[in-house]
């Protein structure tokens, strides 16, 4: 049976998965499919989906995972995740239309999007608003939300260089409340943020620009990326690069790529020939795969230069995160 065809109760704790559907009522979904709507689309099903669309279900999924136990994973545009063959046994939370409006306030250059916006969306939508400055954001298949939480960014920018502030819910809490930027501790792809925090809206500072100027940067960048990235199933960088030192940094591509690992494959899973930081699945491909290639990756890397990379992609379901053997 595949993965994303796991019978109800096969789970290694059916009880709880009942629990929080109990709580969530009709609008959750059981053995609803994830790793499908992640863009390497590879990996396997959540016991449970559900989509908020307010503060009440947010509570409500709160709720549910107090009274099951089970892990709550905030679910954007899947495209820094790699889920598990075996699937996620925890509440998969999708924020729905209600989080995906757009407001501009030109007399101050700023922007509110909510978390379910794409970054692609949001860049386009400010370059016919006349507002620049998030021009990077057209590169980055993410949502707003997801962009706060891993502080994501591309062509010399990222959301700490423009985030103003974010309306932030503590599932713990059952609370929400406006954190200024400053209070989310954002570093390089990482912040504060914890697994109880959804992000629901953000505010974003920009710069008048004409729209024509704007479109041609949005053009240029997505021109280079199609040149130097890979299209297909893929999460993205897999790895983050190494911290800088006193000669400088080189990236986690370069690294991999003067290794020599540009092409090598596993089983469904293969470095990109276009940019080496990016694997790239087969269609029918395995999570394992990918793993079982970035741990190689990881070895191989560090066996030539003693650097050992950090993945970038977020994976769930997994018994571990792969090492260098």
């Amino acid at each position: 049976m595949s993965p994303e065809c796991r019978s109800p109760g096969s789970w290694s704790n059916p009880d709880a998965v009942q629990r929080a559907v109990a709580v969530l009522g009709d609008a959750a979904r059981v053995d609803a499919p994830l790793g499908a709507l992640t863009t390497s689309r590879v990996g396997g099903p959540a016991a449970v989906a559900y989509v908020a669309n307010g503060m009440s279900d947010l509570q409500r999924a709160a709720e549910a995972a107090a009274a099951s136990g089970l892990e709550i994973l905030v679910v954007g545009r899947g495209s820094n995740l790699l889920v598990a063959d075996r699937g996620f046994e925890g509440i998969a939370l999708f924020l729905g239309d209600a989080y995906a409006k757009i407001e501009f306030d030109s007399a101050d250059a700023t922007v509110t999007a909510g978390a379910s916006v794409a970054l692609p969306v949001l860049a386009r939508q400010c370059a016919a608003a006349g507002l620049g400055g998030l021009e990077w954001a057209v590169g980055v298949p993410g949502s707003v939300g997801g962009a706060v939480r891993m502080n994501a960014g591309g062509h010399g920018s990222d959301m700490a260089s423009c985030l103003i502030d974010a309306d932030i819910v503590d599932l713990e809490a059952g609370t929400g409340a406006v954190h200024d930027v400053s209070a989310l501790n954002l570093k390089y792809r990482s912040s504060g943020l914890q697994n109880r925090h959804v992000v629901v809206r953000a505010r974003l500072s920009g710069r008048q620009a004409p729209p024509s100027t704007v479109t041609d940067q949005i053009a240029d960048i997505v021109r280079w990326r199609r040149e130097h990235q890979p299209g297909g199933q893929n999460s993205g960088s897999v790895f983050m690069n190494p911290p800088l030192t006193s000669t400088g940094t080189v990236s986690a591509g370069a690294h991999i790529d003067q290794t020599g690992l540009r092409g090598l494959r596993m089983g469904t899973a293969e470095v990109s020939r276009l940019h080496a930081n990016f694997i790239v699945s087969d269609p029918g491909g395995t999570a394992a795969d990918v793993v079982a290639l970035m741990a190689e990756i990881r070895r191989r890397v560090a066996e030539s230069t003693g650097i050992v990379l950090q993945p970038e992609v977020r994976m769930v379901g997994f018994e571990a995160t792969p090492t260098p053997s």
